[in-house]
């Protein structure tokens, strides 16, 4: 059995907790059946330190973008995100999206404005996409049709199943993250028995959201394995099921 860990941030892991390497860091995933891993770049001041570990692990893959929260650092254009992504290591561009959480929505324009670049950026280049979305449903979807997105994934999904049947009909994949485990998502679980099989993909986003059993503790990409538990337990499949489904899923999709 071998799961993938779709979304994480491996750079900003605290290793301490892990044995103080990334060696460590990854012996302890494989414990997990956890052999496969997403480095996601969320700002280009910290995109070498990213697809280093890509260009280091061969099991580790990595992306280039910028948050829609990044306030402050570079704002790429679309020519630069071309140039950045045309390597073999980096497999996806984003994370992007919108946020409206942290961002009032009337003052947003120049987070739309970065959004429908990285969408130019991945359909010129044909990497797809990681789409990060919070309290911007409405918004999000709507640019991805306007800019015609052409494929990627809704990253820590969290929104009801009309957002989903949305991203699903324009192609994109549903990535679930350790929420689902917390006792709040029950509205959650109940889209995820909804999303096709092989539109699924499994993810930590660590070192943020540490799921159920390690919830309140350090987060690390060994504990998608929770995720896909619980994914499991919900849909009523097995966990090989899940495991091997997720997995062709992830290479279906970033055309490994």
């Amino acid at each position: 059995m071998k799961i993938i860990d779709s979304h994480c941030h491996l750079d900003r892991v605290d290793l301490t907790a892990f044995g103080g390497s990334m060696e460590s860091l990854l012996a302890h995933a494989k414990t997990l059946s956890v052999e496969g891993f997403l480095c996601v770049c969320i700002d280009l001041e910290h995109f070498e330190g990213v697809v280093s570990l890509a260009r280091k692990y061969p099991q580790i893959y990595a992306s280039v973008g910028v948050h829609p929260c990044e306030l402050e650092g570079r704002d790429p254009s679309v020519e630069e995100l071309l140039r950045l992504a045309d390597e073999e290591d980096i497999i996806a561009i984003g994370e992007t999206g919108l946020d409206y959480f942290h961002v009032e929505k009337a003052g947003a324009d120049w987070q739309r404005e970065r959004f429908r670049r990285h969408i130019q950026a991945s359909n010129q280049s044909g990497k797809p996409m990681i789409i990060h979305t919070r309290n911007a449903r409405a918004d999000t979807i709507a640019i991805m049709r306007e800019e015609r997105a052409e494929k990627g994934v809704m990253h820590c999904f969290s929104e009801d199943w009309e957002t989903a049947k949305a991203a699903l009909d324009l192609g994109f994949y549903i990535s679930f993250s350790g929420i689902i485990t917390f006792k709040s998502a029950g509205d959650l679980r109940e889209v995820a028995k909804k999303v096709p099989l092989d539109r699924i993909l499994v993810e930590t986003d660590a070192p943020y959201l540490t799921p159920v059993p390690y919830r309140g503790k350090a987060n690390s990409p060994a504990y998608t394995y929770y995720t896909a538990e619980k994914l499991a337990e919900i849909r009523g499949e097995s966990m090989e099921t899940i495991a091997a489904s997720t997995t062709n899923n992830f290479k279906t999709l970033f055309a490994l």
